[in-house]
């Protein structure tokens, strides 16, 4: 790890020193444990409680037993950005990760990880976490992750990064003579096609996803420690590649699966251009079928996803802690699937920057109001914010994230006047009405009406009878900058 190694490793022998002498002063029984579901890409609608296109009915049930916010934001839509921005609550023009650049999350950094292992909690994650670059062995930053206030750790590099980058579960690949098959696999599909939906060459048991919730089941059901438990689990899934493995793989009909959006033409009209404008320009070139075959493919993954979050439930429920067990679901962004000709993430349309975001609070906690679907703006770094009020953690440094706690509560039920997300030099503002994009010359360049046109087909930027509209949000944007620049 080099000079910087030592640094490390008494950072993290301090935090977990220190965790232990407050844990000998606090009762445990005083605060929830703490089970954390994350997925890498999931859409806001890939939800079964939301589209009829996927099952995922443990998720629903998370849903269901706690409250669901429909309008959840990235702060960025695309990964490294989106991640250090939950573990800050700060956004990318604070701590200037603007995009997928290597990066790593300094040891010293104030994350409500560490401020929830500082309240008492034996603290755990499982799977993907990006919060330090995706090269060599995952394990040699333990002693990075025990900085951050994770003591126990698991982690698993994305699926293309696997490639390249070794962990537990590359191992257990090299040990059954599948590692070769796997980077083969992978550099076939980026060589060729990289949008294919065909199952990976993995069994079933090694597929990441799986491997990650066994492990945190595992986990889960042999910890017989004395303090509250926090436990995150980050799935890679359901991130491109299109490789879910059978049986799951066959579980959903291409020809059943929802038609791509199409964006309007709105005809000639002057107007600043941004990023996505390039992108819409050059569409990705699929062929007949494409678009339904991955979204199957990828609603296969969920219901895989799914199925492991449902072993998570069986073994809290074993353990007779749902009483006093906070349940959170959350992505870090969503996947375009072919909308508007679109891949991946890394523009400000819906698909890509709205994400599911879910809690629920333990069966014992008085003001819980379950079944409460919330139309209040959220954003992903709110989520820090909230578990660790209800850890009984100080509030991070520098965090501009809001606990939705009066929500989860019934005692609010607006949250945010707007949300911010942050991409590239670009910067997107949304409130109940409208949605718009500054490009990086500070110019708005995407409008959308959210009540007229809530599948955002028409862009009216430019339009005469938007200039109001359109100022409203520029006041707006600068506002919500403005008030966090510090």
């Amino acid at each position: 790890m080099g000079a910087g190694g030592g640094a490390v490793r008494r950072a993290g022998g301090r935090l977990r020193r220190l965790a232990r002498s407050r844990t000998a002063s606090r009762d445990p029984g005083e605060q929830p444990n703490i089970l954390l579901v994350m997925t890498d890409q999931q859409r806001w609608d890939a939800l079964g409680c939301v589209s009829d296109w996927v099952r995922t009915p443990h998720m629903d049930r998370i849903a269901a037993e706690g409250v669901l916010f429909r309008q959840a934001y990235t702060n960025s839509p695309l990964c490294i950005p989106a991640r250090v921005s939950l573990s800050l609550g700060r956004y990318p023009h604070n701590h200037g990760v603007w995009g997928n650049r290597r990066y790593t999350l300094p040891a010293s950094a104030p994350t409500w990880m560490r401020a929830v292992q500082e309240a008492g909690y034996a603290t755990s994650v499982f799977g993907k976490t990006h919060l330090h670059p995706h090269k060599g062995d995952l394990r040699d930053r333990e002693p990075l992750m025990h900085a951050y206030g994770l003591e126990h750790v698991d982690e698993i590099a994305g699926p293309r990064a696997s490639v390249r980058c070794r962990s537990n579960l590359t191992d257990l690949w090299e040990q059954a003579g599948l590692y070769d098959v796997y980077r083969r696999d992978i550099k076939g599909r980026l060589r060729d096609v990289p949008w294919v939906a065909r199952p990976s060459p993995l069994p079933l048991d090694l597929y990441p996803d799986v491997y990650v919730g066994r492990q945190a089941a595992t986990h889960l059901r042999t910890y017989s420690g004395d303090r509250p438990w926090f436990c995150w689990v980050s799935f890679s899934g359901p991130h491109e590649p299109w490789d879910v493995p059978e049986p799951y793989a066959s579980r959903y009909d291409p020809g059943a699966m929802p038609a791509p959006l199409r964006v309007e033409d709105p005809g000639p009209r002057s107007r600043p251009r941004g990023s996505l404008d390039d992108r819409l320009a050059d569409p990705v070139p699929f062929r007949e079928g494409e678009v339904g075959r991955l979204r199957a493919n990828y609603a296969g993954n969920l219901e895989l996803i799914d199925d492991q979050v449902g072993g998570l439930l069986e073994v809290v429920a074993e353990r007779g802690e749902l009483d006093r067990t906070v349940i959170a679901l959350v992505s870090d962004h969503g996947e375009m699937n072919g909308d508007f000709g679109l891949l991946y993430k890394q523009n400000f349309l819906d698909p890509a920057v709205r994400v599911p975001f879910a809690v629920r609070l333990p069966d014992s906690h008085p003001d819980r109001t379950p079944g409460l679907v919330s139309d209040a703006l959220v954003e992903l770094m709110d989520l820090g914010a909230t578990l660790g009020e209800l850890a009984g953690a100080q509030p991070a440094d520098r965090s501009y994230a809001r606990s939705v706690v009066p929500v989860l509560t019934g005692r609010a039920v607006a949250h945010r006047s707007h949300v911010v997300s942050e991409l590239k030099g670009e910067v997107m503002v949304s409130t109940d009405e409208w949605k718009c994009v500054l490009n990086a010359s500070g110019e708005i360049y995407l409008l959308v009406d959210r009540s007229a046109d809530p599948q955002e087909t028409r862009n009216i930027a430019g339009s005469p009878d938007a200039a109001d509209a359109e100022n409203t949000m520029r006041r707006t944007a600068l506002q919500a900058l403005l008030s966090s620049m510090q």
